[in-house]
């Protein structure tokens, strides 16, 4: 190759990609390493579709039913994958009927980037058609957000997007493209964002608190552990066990932690909060130190803060500044990792026997093993019970399938009754508690885990809120199991209306339609249990079918979740009954 040949090699090599934003986008996505988009066209953002047909070679698109849809269902992948949800909408209605999955990243810790089409730049503010100001909607719910007028901004848009998504506490961002900005020509070039001047997702952890943490601990009569959604989300599985086994130390999972710790383990204690188990949720009051790791004491766990752990030293591990002190005050408090901050921590712990304040967790076991647990799984009623199905389900997949629960009592059978045995096998609305989050959020789940099986545990209430999403796994052939808990009842409400309004069931009992029916009409494999002696049977036969299949169990209608902290009342008052 000649000397002039090799000049204009490189400068070929080099030269910048003429394209519109939509394909710059598009690339953008790619160099990112996104392989599937959840999402449903329209005005504003059909360039940007268009610009996808050229790539769907490459790219997976799946075409929900309705955007609170794709947003969950982004959140499902990301949750399971480890990456980046992504999800596409277009302006106005489009646009906000994304807000709710927004929210429900935003409080559970979950990185999804939500791209919305916007009108062209010269209408914005002129009520023009379709027009709503998805930026001042959703600034309160994202991490960030930003609005692209000019197609030569869409690259580095995305880059900033995708980190700030992913690094330090994750969340849900939002990109809002004019379609001006979609039509426009740009050079293209993409550089990977690796820092934002003013952000800074990873603060610098201080030996001295590692320190004051460690000598807390050692001294330590009564060590507790609550392990939350942080120790999932920084991967410290391993470190935890280490911790824990080390200094003998019980350990509790919050609803966002099940799964990161072992289910048969010595030292695991149960699962905090309002339906939790009894020992974890009176014994907060008793230990002397606290160490909580990646969880941000909310309400649902505390109680009343008034009574909660008065007693005990706080060590408070945390990535967000803002959860530090702000419910619970922190004797040390940690703004770091969780994993970084536990490879440092474990060295300086001494190795101790903490055996006889174990046992008293044990006890509680033993006393809600037989108020509480033994009549729900070994039920004699007419009636199937709720745990039982968990139970059943549980024993039938070893604890090795990726459950994904909807919001209500089924929510908190399934986080009480199954036996989460691997990491990010547990997906569910913690803060936010969105019904209609689990079959749109099951759909992601299974793109995003293709070798594992996913079941998603749904109410019949909360089912009905997003059921056209069965489209979706139709037409896709997502191997989604769905079972649905029907007990003809907004299930929870009616728990509290019967034990706190007297019995006034106002408004929560329901009449619903044929699911079997509406599953066939969608072409999925369904079938309907009634009686207990066919329970087993028909779990197997659900989980044994070929693609995507619907189990729906009749259920004791007045069945009820315990043990219960009532709203407001000490986590030292929960009850049995």
């Amino acid at each position: 190759m000649s000397t002039l040949e090799k000049t204009r090699t490189l400068e070929s090599k080099h030269k910048l990609l003429r394209v519109s934003g939509s394909e710059a986008l598009i690339l953008s996505l790619l160099e990112e390493k996104v392989d599937t988009i959840f999402g449903y066209p329209g005005g504003a953002i059909m360039p940007i579709y268009d610009a996808l047909y050229n790539y769907m070679d490459r790219l997976n698109h799946i075409l929900v039913r309705h955007e609170q849809g794709a947003a969950h269902a982004a959140q499902g992948y990301a949750r399971v994958s480890g990456k980046v949800g992504v999800c596409f909408a277009t302006s106005g209605p489009g646009a906000t009927n994304l807000i709710t999955g927004i929210a429900d990243a935003s409080i559970d810790s979950t990185p999804i980037v939500c791209i919305t089409g916007q009108v062209p730049s010269h209408l914005l503010g002129t009520d023009a058609f379709q027009e709503t100001d998805v930026l001042g909607i959703s600034m309160p719910i994202t991490k960030w957000n930003f609005q692209v007028t000019r197609a030569e901004e869409i690259p580095e848009a995305i880059s900033k997007a995708f980190y700030i998504a992913r690094t330090g506490r994750p969340g849900p961002v939002l990109i809002d493209i004019t379609k001006d900005a979609q039509f426009g020509m740009l050079d293209f070039k993409y550089e990977k964002c690796e820092k934002i001047r003013s952000y800074q997702p990873y603060p610098t952890l201080r030996a001295s608190q590692i320190e004051e943490a460690a000598e807390l601990i050692n001294k330590a009569k009564k060590p507790y552990i609550l392990a939350g959604h942080g120790i999932l989300i920084s991967n410290a599985e391993k470190e935890l066990l280490e911790l824990s086994e080390k200094a003998d130390i019980p350990v509790a999972q919050t609803l966002l932690g099940l799964s990161c710790f072992p289910p048969d383990h010595r030292n695991y204690v149960g699962y905090l909060g309002m339906h939790g188990n009894y020992g974890p949720n009176i014994k907060t009051n008793q230990c002397d130190v606290l160490i909580a790791i990646g969880m941000r004491f909310d309400d649902r766990v505390t109680g009343d803060l008034k009574q909660y752990a008065k007693q005990a030293k706080v060590i408070h591990i945390e990535i967000d500044p803002s959860e530090i002190n702000k419910n619970v005050f922190a004797h040390v408090g940690i703004n770091a990792d969780a994993r970084y901050t536990l490879e440092k921590l474990i060295p300086l712990v001494k190795k101790n026997d903490h055996s006889d304040w174990i046992n008293e967790f044990k006890e509680c076991d033993r006393i809600e093993y037989e108020k509480v647990i033994k009549d729900q799984i070994h039920a004699t009623t007419p009636k199937i019970k709720m745990a039982e199905v968990i139970q059943i389900l549980s024993d039938i997949t070893k604890g090795e399938s990726i459950i994904v629960t909807d919001v209500g009592q089924h929510q908190m059978i399934a986080s009480r009754y199954y036996k989460f045995r691997k990491p990010n096998h547990h997906v569910t609305s913690g803060g936010l508690g969105t019904m209609g989050f689990a079959l749109p959020c099951s759909m992601g789940a299974a793109l995003g885990a293709k070798n594992r099986e996913v079941i998603a545990i749904i109410g019949d209430g909360g089912f009905q809120m997003t059921l056209q999403e069965l489209g979706t796994i139709s037409q896709y052939k997502i191997p989604v199991k769905i079972i649905i808990l029907n007990n003809h009842f907004l299930g929870m409400v009616r728990q509290w209306q019967q034990l706190f309004f007297e019995k006034r069931y106002s408004f929560t009992e329901m009449t619903n339609p044929d699911f079997v029916k509406i599953a066939e009409g969608f072409r999925l494999s369904a079938a309907k249990t009634l009686e207990r002696a066919s329970l087993v049977e028909d779990i197997k036969t659900l989980l044994s079918n070929e693609g995507p299949s619907l189990l729906e169990i009749e259920v004791d209608k007045e069945d009820n979740v315990f043990p219960m902290v009532a709203s407001g009342d000490s986590v030292a008052n929960i009850r049995l009954e």
